[in-house]
């Protein structure tokens, strides 16, 4: 999305990462239904929250800078309706004529303008989502602590047993025993517990009239909740459901893992009792459901009956699941291998949702001419496309060449003289050879600077580019290859546009960087030079380096050439910048052409300043 103002790119990639994780949140619920006939697997409360948990992964990564680099398939290469293909000429592609470029850039960009609202109105929609989902939490939160101001605390639970259960909650001997308040309230609810921070149990008045085993059944069901940090997993559940509100597996998600929580506890309250006991609990559930007419539907409290979870309470009040032993594990195991599968397919499937949205202009062929008087930054002259971060490519060497110098690792003109060895990068034949400062420069040989950025080290080389403010200063390199101190700046993670360029080289040539003065006259000395026909001299640098597809990997048929640096004549210098994206590859190099069409251009616009 690299065609597309930062925020706009955040936006379409926003809007892909709510659309990912819905695919993900159907895959999340369909393996998760299988694992409701699990037993080993159902009543885990582990098994919802890790269901969450995936689908919210697969929604943040892929708002990751360059996660389409993720991907476990290679991309889907889809046809591009909207490219532009360049109207034919004999021209140079570095000279194109005004109202075509405008064309192509109407025309290029359209897809990505109407994604771009798109993407707007949907993040307007979701921070108007997330707002009313917060409110209702806000708004439950009240209800539940008017309940409990307009209630009558009680001393303890209403049952021996019940205060002997809480008292086994104890974490360690000797140390006080803090229950829940307990609270009776007037009202037709359900005994709730509540409260993240301050836990609560409120318990309506018409629980008096149960028989007391089914009250002290009841109680100690709450208090089981509280017992085995259900508060606190409930409401991890919720912070996820909140943050995508907009998915629909979330909130089924987050109800089976309450559900899974009341079975679990009934599972445990249960565990050992006769059969009478067990029944005569069924029977308090089944009553409570009667009584509890304008119960407050809230996700805060545990303890509503839900009619719709109470057939399967009383089935396992009847039957209690039996552990299942090796085969429980095995159960779920599978499960978290299914849900580690339906996070990897959604790494497997967004390069292809990205390579869709991609804007066809980010690839569409350009040009861009920048020209800035060194002293007064005033550009007589900015044409095309030139806020498009790309690779500065060998133009970099200037940088390099400035740091070696700086640095004490280079030392004039021709030391150090650096032998080729075998490994080295040797695209072109002059690479092959012994290379000192000045050949370095004027052969691009990428071999040579990576051995001045190696002695220089990580840290300081970061230093330097940060104290230069070049470009987006990201010298991370391809991704999980820790290779940013050599290839940063080749196609990699180091990116600057033209307008970049200009303001960098203004600090050079007003020698503004914190920089040795043997810095700046001897990384001059060694750079590209030629005069003019009206006595100008120009010190350029070029650059050159294929175009990128979505998926980080080079793109064959485009390629990007630069020529950058200053002209300078008496008093008066000028710093320029000129970046093409050619529609094809030429037998001749991006920057090679560039700079042959710009040194054609230039005799004439400096004489127009």
């Amino acid at each position: 999305m690299s065609g597309t103002a930062p925020l706009d790119a955040w936006l379409l990639r926003f809007l892909l990462a709510s659309a990912g994780c819905l695919a993900a949140g159907l895959g999340v619920w369909a393996l998760t239904a299988l694992c409701r006939r699990l037993p080993g697997v159902a009543l885990q409360r582990s098994t919802w929250l890790l269901g969450q948990a995936t689908v919210v992964a697969a929604f943040l990564v892929i708002l990751l800078p360059h996660s389409e680099r993720l991907r476990l398939v290679p991309p889907i290469d889809l046809p591009d309706a909207a490219q532009v293909r360049p109207a034919a000429s004999g021209g140079q592609a570095a000279q194109p004529a005004a109202a075509g470029q405008d064309a192509l850039a109407e025309a290029g960009t359209r897809p990505a303008a109407w994604l771009t609202h798109a993407a707007q109105a949907w993040l307007l929609a979701y921070l108007l989502g997330l707002g009313y989902a917060v409110f209702q939490l806000l708004r439950a939160r009240r209800i539940l602590n008017g309940l409990a101001a307009s209630g009558q605390h009680l001393p303890a639970p209403p049952s021996a047993s019940a205060s002997a259960a809480a008292a086994a909650a104890a974490p360690a001997a000797g140390r006080p025993v803090r229950t829940p308040a307990v609270i009776e309230v007037d009202a037709p609810i359900s005994p709730m517990l509540f409260g993240l921070f301050q836990p609560r149990l409120l318990l309506p008045r018409h629980l008096r009239s149960f028989d007391p085993a089914q009250q002290q059944l009841i109680v100690e069901h709450e208090l089981t909740h509280w017992r085995r940090r259900d508060l606190q997993w409930m409401s991890v559940g919720i912070a996820l459901q909140t943050l995508l509100w907009f998915n629909p597996f979330m909130r089924l998600l987050r109800g089976s893992l309450s559900w899974a929580q009341e079975l679990g506890c009934d599972r445990d309250v249960l565990r050992g009792r006769p059969p009478a006991q067990r029944k005569a609990y069924a029977a308090a559930l089944v009553a409570q459901l009667r009584l509890q007419h304008g119960a407050p539907k809230t996700a805060l409290a545990f303890g509503g009956v839900c009619a719709s979870t109470l057939a399967s309470r009383i089935a396992l009040i009847r039957e209690p699941a039996r552990a299942q032993g090796r085969r429980a594990r095995a159960a779920r195991l599978l499960a978290l291998a299914g849900l580690a599968g339906v996070f990897a397919a959604s790494l497997a499937l967004q390069p292809a949702l990205a390579w869709r949205i991609a804007p066809a202009a980010s690839q569409a062929p350009f040009s861009c001419t920048v020209l800035a008087d060194a002293a007064s930054g005033q550009a007589p002259a900015r044409e095309g496309h030139c806020d498009e971060r790309v690779t500065p490519a060998s133009t970099f060497n200037i940088v390099v060449a400035l740091m070696g110098y700086d640095s004490g690792i280079l030392r004039d003109q021709h030391a150090p003289v650096l032998p080729f060895k075998a490994g080295y990068p040797a695209y072109i034949p002059s690479w092959r050879a012994a290379t000192d400062p000045a050949g370095w420069l004027q052969n691009s040989v990428l071999w040579y600077a990576q051995q001045v950025t190696r002695q220089l080290g990580a840290a300081r080389f970061q230093q330097y580019v940060q104290r230069f403010g070049y470009g987006n200063q990201d010298l991370a390199g391809e991704p999980g290859q820790d290779n940013g101190l050599t290839q940063s700046w080749v196609g990699s993670s180091l990116r600057i546009s033209p307008l970049e360029q200009v303001a960098f080289l203004r600090k050079v040539a007003r020698r503004e960087l914190p920089l040795s003065a043997h810095a700046y006259a001897m990384t001059e000395s060694i750079m590209p030079r030629q005069t003019l026909a009206n006595g100008w001299e120009v010190h350029g640098k070029t650059g050159t380096a294929s175009a990128l597809l979505p998926d980080g990997s080079e793109d064959g048929t485009r390629q990007y050439g630069w020529y950058v640096g200053w002209a300078s004549k008496g008093q008066r210098t000028v710093v320029f910048a000129r970046l093409v994206l050619d529609a094809r590859q030429e037998v001749a190099m991006g920057g090679a052409r560039a700079r042959e069409a710009l040194l054609r251009e230039l005799p004439a616009r400096l004489d127009a300043l």
